[in-house]
Formats: structure tokens, C-alpha cells, sequence
């Protein structure tokens, strides 16, 4: 989606993108908030209590305990959208908003990011991937960006990062944030390193 312009402009701007290489900075930039929008881990078909998190009925009920006492009035013949039921969890589409932009980090097969785990403040000669690789995805080779906080989705999902959709004021959104210290020790068990 290209946006601004009149239609011709918006053809020019595209055109001259064909089929060139488009990297993460060209993109995005250090401490700017975006969006991302993926699909969340998919946990099945889950009860009431767990899917929506209902109080649990006492331990003498009859039929089960894990369940939603009254589902809805007599007389109208039918449950409502807004009752609590079973069914699918996860596995749903979604998007989380604000996400700050800790790090923009060049690929490791580079000269430029061949220590990109380094720090002002940590000088050690390091690259961004710890002892024994992440779980579940082994080690990153190309360039990445590291966000605040968790993303939705399971290891290895495809990821959908867009530019905010609204104008950042707050002061979290316009502070400059400087990394201390990359943890790169072993993210298995609970080794020394």
C-alpha cells in the first residue's frame, strides 16, 4: 500500500522500488513505535473457565464444576453472543499496537554487524544470538530489529510490522532509548553461561 500523492506519483514511487533491495532501515527507524499483526499460538478447543476465565462453580455441583451456572433468561429462546461459552482459543488474527523499536541490527555475515550484540556500555566482541542458538529457531544470520516486549505467535510465524496508525505523544513513544547490556547466555536449562 503506498500512500500520498496523486496516483501517478504513487505509480513512480513504486516503479522505482521493482525489484530492488529493500532493507529493514530503509523502512523503520531506531526508537519509532509500529504495529504488528500475526496470528497468536493456537491452543484448541478449551472450556469455558480457561477460554474466558469464569469463577469455578463449588465442589458439590452437579455435572461438572468448570462451567458457566446460567447461560441466559427462559424466555427468549435462545443464548446470547455475550455469554461465555467453550470453544476455539488461539489461532486467532491480531494486532498489537505500540511496539517500540529497541534495536535495528545489521546482518552478522557483514563487516558492520559482525558484533551487533555489542553496547556502549558492554564492549565484549558478541553477536546478537546466544550461547546454543534461540530455542525453537537456532540463530539469526540476517538483519533483524528487536522490539519491546512479546510478539504474538508461535517461533518462525510470519509477522506483519506496519508504521503506527496513530500520531505518538506519549513519553514512552518520544524517549531515546540507549542499551546497557545484550544477555546472551544459553536460553536452555540452567547452565553457567
Amino acid at each position: 500500500q503506498v500512500n500520498g500523492g496523486t496516483v501517478a506519483q504513487k505509480v513512480d514511487f513504486a516503479y522505482k522500488l521493482w525489484e530492488n533491495p529493500l532493507s529493514v532501515d530503509d523502512v523503520f527507524s531506531k526508537n519509532e513505535m509500529i504495529d504488528a499483526i500475526g496470528v497468536t499460538k493456537g491452543k484448541g478447543f478449551e472450556g469455558v473457565t480457561t477460554r474466558w476465565g469464569t469463577r469455578m462453580l463449588p465442589r458439590k455441583t452437579r455435572k461438572g464444576l468448570r462451567k458457566v451456572a446460567c447461560i441466559g433468561a427462559w424466555g427468549i429462546g435462545r443464548v446470547t453472543f455475550a455469554v461465555a461459552r467453550a470453544g476455539q482459543n488461539g489461532f486467532h488474527h491480531r494486532t498489537e499496537m505500540n511496539k517500540k523499536i529497541y534495536r535495528i541490527g545489521k546482518s552478522r555475515k557483514t563487516e558492520e554487524g559482525k558484533f551487533n550484540g555489542q553496547t556502549n556500555s558492554d564492549r565484549t566482541k558478541k553477536d546478537i544470538n546466544p550461547m546454543g542458538g534461540f530455542p525453537h529457531y537456532g540463530e539469526v544470520n540476517n538483519d533483524f530489529v528487536m522490539l519491546k516486549g512479546s510478539i504474538l505467535g508461535v517461533k518462525k510465524r510470519v509477522i506483519t510490522l506496519r508504521k503506527s496508525v496513530f500520531p505518538q505523544t506519549s513519553t514512552d513513544a518520544r524517549e531515546d532509548i540507549e542499551l546497557k547490556l545484550i544477555d546472551t547466555t544459553s536460553k536452555f536449562g540452567h547452565g553457567r553461561f
